[in-house]
């Protein structure tokens, strides 16, 4: 299906580039948007139209009082940072930027144009804000997980997979700068769970099978999937690899599962788009984005794949599965 199309089958969203006219004089916001996703992906999608619909609830309309202009860049940065460059050239009254490294690439485009983030794992050690309560300059929005959830999802892949004694974190340093905190935490965990512990750090997709190959040929080993752009874009692949060689493997967000992965333990983050979208509203009125405070995340949510189990072997505690918010048969 077409994003056009896509869009309007989801929710009523006005399919775009939209053509916006104000009626007897209103003026015409302007919003620019730089996703993380490529184009046809459907949880990008999904995402957007949320955040649609709740701008559509708080009184701004596509063609009538707002126009917003979408760039989709996927994991590639040097598009990011093109797609901020042509955003900010067209002086937009707000950005909406998800994830870490499309937040940075706009804010190096300019400190002035209010920024409302989504998805950004650390923006304080990541240098967006000097202050979660009180961010000031430009930016404001929410963040992903806090980094201590590196011991349950030690926890998680445990009790999954009892038999695990050696886990490895698949991520792109490039895309996820901030890896390194989530590292330290899950390192930290592993002496309770007495399991080894390393990295794969990839930089392309096409090193994804032989890494993959390589690390599962040693038995009982498991990957942690970490928050990361490139994951997300290449999730399908990882988790065809993950089924063929015969490795547990949990992932952060619900979609991860849904799609086929064993396990999922996360933020939801679909519930920040709504909430994005309010501070949008905010700012438009006139409020200043670096008022506004940096929230955090307020739902996570476990998502087991029982299908998965089965083709691997595993059977899933009855308690785990009754701790679940899905469990997927």
């Amino acid at each position: 299906m077409r994003r056009r199309e896509f869009i309007a089958a989801l929710g009523g969203a006005a399919a775009w580039p939209v053509v916006a006219r104000g009626q007897q004089g209103e003026r015409v916001r302007r919003i620019g948007l730089l996703m993380n996703f490529p184009e046809a992906d459907t949880e990008g999608n999904t995402r957007l139209v949320a955040f649609l619909q709740r701008m559509r609830e708080l009184g701004w309309s596509d063609g009538h009082n707002l126009k917003l202009e979408s760039r989709w860049s996927g994991a590639d940065i040097d598009r990011m940072r093109t797609f901020a460059k042509e955003i900010v050239v067209r002086q937009p009254d707000l950005i909406v930027a998800v994830g870490t490294p499309a937040t940075s690439a706009v804010m190096r485009e300019t400190s002035t144009i209010p920024i409302v983030f989504t998805q950004v794992s650390d923006p304080v050690g990541g240098g967006l804000v000097t202050n979660l309560a009180r961010p000031g300059g430009n930016v404001t929005g929410f963040t992903l997980f806090e980094f201590s959830i590196g011991s349950k999802w030690l926890q998680t892949i445990k009790e999954i997979a009892p038999n695990v004694t050696r886990v490895a974190v698949l991520f792109n340093p490039t895309t996820a700068p901030y890896a390194p905190l989530y590292l330290r935490s899950i390192e930290d965990g592993t002496s309770s769970f007495a399991i080894g512990f390393s990295t794969l750090p990839l930089k392309d997709a096409v090193e994804l099978e032989p890494t993959i190959k390589t690390f599962a040929a040693t038995p009982n080993s498991a990957l942690i999937v970490l928050t990361d752009t490139f994951t997300t874009v290449n999730r399908d692949r990882i988790i065809a690899l993950a089924a063929k060689y015969r490795v547990p493997a949990l992932y952060p967000y619900r979609f991860f599962a849904q799609s086929g992965g064993l396990v999922s333990y996360g933020v939801d983050t679909l519930e920040q788009y709504p909430r994005a979208a309010a501070y949008a509203d905010r700012i438009l009125k006139g409020e200043k984005p670096g008022d506004l405070p940096i929230q955090q995340p307020t739902k996570y949510e476990l998502v087991i794949n029982l299908k998965t189990a089965k083709t691997l072997g595993l059977t899933v505690p009855l308690t785990l599965q009754a701790s679940a918010d899905e469990v997927i048969e």
